[in-house]
């Protein structure tokens, strides 16, 4: 079978997995999965990502990651290499961590983001490692249901808006959610050209957008302007163009900027949806 096509482009989501050289354990302690996020909470700042999920396990890790600027090689490498020299250098050990390339599937995400995020935080679950997504304190599942604080760089809203208007009612339906996911089909069944994960209009719509360049890793070249400040983007702009812009700028969050506009954080989802 042939490797994977890397598709990269700006607003992309995708499944990303990594896994431990000959199946090796890639984290041994506490200590090692606390660094790996406080790297991953590096890459989000530094490369402009929104993490809506994830999950560590003990040989490999997944990843839910939306890339703005259309530079998720950049940041995997960076993620993987220092984690690999980080882990080396307590352990003293030499060698690869990894094993080979990261695997990342093209998300669509209005059709799947929702059952990609419940399969992530469902893995210990699957693998008899915990009764409940609630007893495995290595993903974004407690964050997301309201049970612990939501790290700044874990973002939640477009998660939880998808159940509820209100917080206080989406948190339960999320938990329901995820608990009815124990016994759902395969999720990767409908995987298409090893690489998507939509329909065949998705599909045909990122080819014929990349203009073919999409056959290698595209390397994001240049650095993203400061963001401009939402007093400034509003001006400028309608409310709604305003928002758009806002959000797109990787800079603030659903809630950031419904705050400033005296909105909910679904209703700027919404908007933000009708837009793209």
């Amino acid at each position: 079978m042939s490797r994977p096509l890397r598709i990269e482009f700006a607003g992309g989501l995708y499944h990303v997995t990594s896994r431990g050289d000959g199946q090796e354990t890639i984290y041994l302690n506490e200590s090692d999965r606390l660094i790996f996020l406080e790297l991953l909470a590096n890459v989000v700042a530094k490369h402009n990502w929104a993490v809506h999920a994830y999950c560590l396990m003990d040989n490999h890790y997944h990843l839910l990651i939306e890339t703005p600027d259309a530079n998720l090689a950049k940041g995997m490498r960076q993620l993987n290499g220092v984690y690999t020299q980080r882990f080396n250098r307590i352990h003293q050990r030499v060698g690869h961590v990894f094993q080979g390339r990261y695997k990342a599937i093209i998300i669509q995400k209005d059709a799947h983001l929702l059952e990609v995020a419940r399969y992530i935080v469902l893995n210990p679950v699957r693998a008899h490692m915990v009764n409940n997504a609630v007893e495995w304190p290595w993903s974004s599942y407690r964050a997301s249901a309201g049970l612990c604080n939501v790290p700044d760089w874990l973002n939640t809203d477009w998660l939880l808006s998808a159940f509820s208007p209100q917080r206080s009612s989406a948190l339960p339906r999320y938990a329901g959610f995820v608990a009815e996911g124990k016994n759902q089909p395969k999720l990767w069944d409908s995987l298409r050209n090893q690489v998507f994960l939509g329909s065949e209009e998705f599909v045909a719509d990122l080819l014929s957008k990349s203009n073919h360049q999409s056959l290698t890793d595209i390397p994001y070249a240049q650095r993203r302007p400061p963001a401009k400040q939402l007093a400034e983007i509003s001006k400028a702009n309608g409310r709604d163009s305003a928002i758009v812009q806002a959000y797109a700028s990787g800079t603030y969050t659903l809630k950031e900027i419904g705050d400033y506009f005296g909105l909910h954080y679904s209703r700027v989802s919404r908007i933000v949806n009708v837009k793209r």
